[in-house]
């Protein structure tokens, strides 16, 4: 089908804005694109990759790809993620690993794909949004990612904050913990001028820390190891209660972060590939996906190892158990457990300190400068997110100074306010807000995610194959479904019970399913269903991005940079 004038006419427009339909960059194009680059966060430099005669697999070009995977990989062990893993071995013991396992290898899924269109493009997700979508979706696309990014940052302060009330032994108060975060984010924020694989070896540093300090809580508490195959490989939770089975949601949220796809896409342009070379193009796919499913190995260990030492050791276990404990090992923190007869509800806090009466106060401390590790690496990570976000969304290049200093107030001021007028309990309570907040925002990365990697005029051969489509939406409507039932649940429990609250609620959600229906009708367009562009009502609101569709020749994509 031939396009139209007015499709014809808005590619046109398009392309001036930085897209070009002509494989072959001119000289112009190229200069714009690199002086662009050179203003955007995290890419004073490209990592170069060698030339190898081993033509299916080099461990040397494995190493030069190495670094993006684990920086994305830090999502999956943030302070949120770590309370997440405590929680469902304290509530499930290790009936809920299995979920564990499946959610990492659905991350995975999922950030292929966002690393396929971040190389195949070399732009990424964030800047096909702000080409691809119209000016209003694309604000509110920006707002919902700013949300969770924020929503994120807020869980990474509560446990830097906790980290340094754990090891300080209560001297550093929580506000004091907090206010710590402000300045150690500035100081972490220039190591990238040091060049960025030391950047990159700073991170897979701090995932060292974490495995070292976990791995020891794993090894002092000796869990029962059939027990932990077994919650692996059981892909059941018998004898489960409502509380397992919110647990069990609320892994899945905490797992698969909106902003980590985002994140990822744009990682992956440090590195030097010739887009005009289709080999090229494959063999970095290849490699990035390679080092990704390793990251993320790392990353479900690890977590692994939160899991199991508090299903063998909180599991069942009453608050007098604990409190009891803590006096016999004369800690000063025994009172935080209360004298009854209640099973238990961890958090980071607590299970520290569980940890430390349990094994001595060492074993605290060595919990403590896990969470620490945690907290600083995915506050890093965060704040490129933000960045990445920030500059394709908008077009805004703000100094990386401006970009934290707005995120973290924003994010500081309600965490710090907590801090001081309550106690630990509403501030380690936060954690359960703020992944329902961030379940609710998955979708507007999920559904970009397939849309891009799936449109023959963004990706060409490289666009996600009919196997790929099914497994890929199919999976992501779990997720949604999924965290739309936490968001729920939470709600039910946490919210007041009052008419002007539920109208409210009834309202938000009649425009979020509106959005998310937009979305999904955009991803239908692109996936063949053209028909909708033509249904009265819907289809003018679905006829600019499907005019990026037009019927291509060639088999090579479209956008450069």
């Amino acid at each position: 089908m031939p396009t139209t004038d007015t499709e014809s006419s808005f590619i046109e427009e398009t392309c001036k804005e930085g897209l070009t339909e002509n494989p072959s960059i001119d000289a112009d194009y190229g200069e714009q694109q690199t002086l662009r680059s050179n203003r955007s966060t995290y890419f004073e430099q490209k990592i170069h990759i060698p030339t190898s005669e081993a033509s299916i697999f080099s461990f040397r070009k494995l190493w030069a790809f190495t670094g993006p995977g684990f920086l994305m990989s830090i999502a999956y062990l943030d302070p949120g993620n770590i309370e997440s893993d405590l929680q469902s071995g304290t509530v499930a013991e290790f009936k809920l690993l299995w979920i564990l396992m499946w959610a990492t290898v659905l991350g995975l899924v999922m950030q292929r794909l966002a690393v396929r269109v971040g190389v195949v493009t070399g732009l990424n997700l964030a800047e096909l949004c702000q080409r691809i979508y119209p000016k209003v979706p694309r604000l509110i696309l920006w707002i919902m990612i700013e949300i969770a990014i924020i929503g994120s940052d807020m869980q990474e302060v509560i446990g830097t904050a906790i980290a340094f009330y754990l090891l300080s032994n209560k001297a550093i108060p929580l506000y004091g913990g907090v206010l710590i975060t402000i300045v150690d984010t500035f100081t972490f924020l220039f190591l990238d001028k040091y060049g960025l694989r030391k950047l990159e070896a700073l991170f897979g540093f701090l995932i060292t820390v974490m495995a070292i300090t976990f791995g020891y809580e794993y090894v002092r508490v000796a869990p029962t190891q059939t027990e932990v195959v077994k919650g692996l490989f059981y892909t059941w939770c018998s004898h489960c209660d409502s509380k397992a089975l919110l647990q069990a949601v609320g892994i899945v949220g905490a797992v698969i972060m909106p902003h980590n796809l985002y994140l990822h896409s744009a990682l992956v342009k440090s590195r030097e590939v010739d887009r005009s070379k289709r080999n090229e193009i494959k063999e970095a796919n290849k490699y990035f996906f390679i080092e990704s499913a390793i990251a993320l190995f790392v990353s479900l260990v690890i977590n692994i190892f939160v899991v199991s030492v508090f299903a063998e050791g909180l599991y069942n276990k009453t608050n007098a158990d604990v409190h009891e404990l803590c006096l016999t090992n004369n800690l000063l923190h025994a009172s935080d457990f209360p004298n009854n007869t209640n099973n238990v509800e961890a958090d980071i806090y607590k299970g520290g300190v569980f940890l430390g009466c349990q094994f001595g106060v060492a074993a605290m401390y060595i919990w403590a400068v896990g969470i620490l590790a945690a907290g600083q690496s995915s506050t890093m990570t965060g704040t490129y997110a933000g960045q990445f976000v920030m500059e394709g969304f908008l077009d805004l290049h703000w100094t990386r100074w401006k970009r934290v200093l707005l995120t973290r107030t924003i994010a500081i001021c309600p965490t710090i306010l907590v801090a001081i007028f309550s106690n630990i309990d509403d501030l380690t309570g936060m954690n359960d807000l703020l992944n329902a907040l961030m379940s609710l925002q998955l979708p507007f990365a999920l559904l970009p995610t397939l849309t891009f990697s799936s449109s023959v005029a963004i990706m060409g051969d490289f666009r996600n194959g009919v196997i790929n489509k099914v497994i890929a939406s199919v999976l992501s409507v779990m997720v949604v479904g999924i965290n739309l039932y936490f968001v729920f649940n939470f709600t039910q429990s946490a919210l007041p019970h009052h008419w002007a609250v539920y109208v409210g609620i009834a309202i938000f959600m009649f425009l979020y399913v509106l959005f998310v229906l937009y979305l999904v009708g955009i991803f239908l367009v692109v996936l063949g269903w053209k028909q909708l562009v033509t249904v009265s009502y819907i289809g003018k609101y679905l006829r600019e991005p499907y005019m990026l569709e037009p019927q291509l020749s060639h088999s090579t994509p479209v956008f450069y940079s």
